[in-house]
């Protein structure tokens, strides 16, 4: 029975080494993609021009550490809105004076022109039609101070904080999402989140002056914010109409800074989400890893024959014996070879059960393959 078991053994442990092999091979080629593109030192010092490949090597890590960084640059600069004085460089279609304003108000001497003709104003409706100016005529033969309000057209909207707020997060007008952010950097960096209950916060008293409770939670902030967030402040221009026709300054030339759309951001974002560089670049990896892989065999191989040419009596029987050794672990049988190779072993009383044993084993399995194949139960 001893033998006839390690038979099964056997030939079970055949199966599963087959079955690892396969795997092996499947495994191999995820291995070789992260295979080490470093020469190893003793091919470097078999060959002396491979160190023009390190000094490639080294320099491709501190680039490769250089577009890391600017792609990481070129990320925070999409984010933010390029600011620009009028008027639009050239080169690019320019957009109408007035979609830059929700409104324009001017305001003229209340004196010289009454309660009911001194302003001037102007607000953008759904179906305005933008313009590239504005003309505003009034009768007079005198020199008129006139204050202009110009309320600009943020994309998306801005507010203006509550004083105490503002100074509490260093954000005076910004976006909500800005604001939102700055807020929950304060509650972060002064540890105001409960630490057992996290939807709630705990108010610190600059925040209970601010916000009227001791105690508030996460879902309560946008509606509590929102009583503390004005229109920004109007761009105000004081300027004098000069009727004097020797006037120097009779025009006047004022700069504005507005967000625009930067047109840089369009091959910027093309840069970050374009795919055709890095699937480029990765089979370029790949037969780096390859060429890496082929010469290290081409120096195993080279190692071996050098072996044998220099003993070749000696280094045949080394290779023997540690073939054998693989052999033994890899099949991990434990008997005799000397013995079970010789046809009295097998004429031992027990090889008749063992057979018997062996070819029961069979038929069951056969049995059980049929049965799932036919969907029947054999009896």
């Amino acid at each position: 029975m001893d033998a006839s078991r390690k038979r099964f053994l056997h030939q079970h442990q055949q199966q599963q080494q087959q079955e690892a092999l396969g795997g092996g091979l499947r495994r191999g080629a995820k291995r070789r993609k992260m295979a080490d593109k470093v020469l190893p030192q003793r091919i470097r010092d078999l060959v002396p021009e491979s160190q023009a490949y390190m000094d490639l090597l080294a320099f491709e890590r501190k680039l490769d550490q250089t577009i890391a960084r600017k792609r990481m640059e070129i990320q925070e600069a999409i984010k933010k809105p390029i600011m620009v004085s009028f008027p639009e460089s050239p080169g690019k279609q320019k957009r109408k004076f007035s979609s830059f304003f929700k409104s324009l108000v001017i305001e003229l001497d209340k004196e010289l022109y009454g309660p009911d003709n001194h302003l001037v104003e102007w607000h953008r409706m759904p179906t305005t039609q933008e313009t590239d100016g504005f003309q505003v005529k009034r009768p007079g033969d005198v020199n008129v101070k006139c204050t202009l309000l110009l309320m600009l057209d943020h994309q998306p909207p801005q507010y203006k904080l509550d004083p105490r707020l503002a100074r509490l997060l260093g954000v005076h007008t910004q976006t909500r999402a800005s604001i939102m952010q700055a807020l929950w950097l304060y509650i972060k960096n002064n540890k105001l989140q409960d630490g057992h209950e996290k939807e709630y916060i705990n108010c610190n008293r600059y925040f209970r002056q601010i916000f009227g409770c001791p105690r508030m939670r996460f879902s309560e902030i946008p509606m509590k914010l929102a009583g503390l967030l004005q229109h920004p402040d109007p761009i105000i221009i004081n300027h004098i109409i000069s009727v004097d026709p020797t006037d120097q300054k009779k025009t006047a030339c004022y700069d504005i800074d507005v967000e625009v759309d930067d047109p840089l951001k369009g091959q910027m974002n093309s840069f970050l989400s374009s795919t055709t560089n890095q699937q480029e670049i990765a089979a370029l990896e790949m037969k780096i890893h390859e060429t890496i892989e082929y010469i290290n065999q081409l120096k195993t191989e080279r190692d071996f024959m050098l072996s044998f040419s220099n003993n070749p009596q000696d280094f045949i029987q080394d290779w023997l014996k540690s073939q054998s050794r693989d052999l033994k672990l890899m099949t991990d049988v434990t008997g005799n070879p000397e013995e079970e190779r010789r046809t009295e072993f097998y004429q031992a009383p027990w090889v008749p059960e063992a057979v018997g044993r062996y070819i029961y084993s069979k038929v069951q399995q056969r049995r059980q393959e049929l049965e799932q194949v036919l969907g029947i139960r054999l009896t």
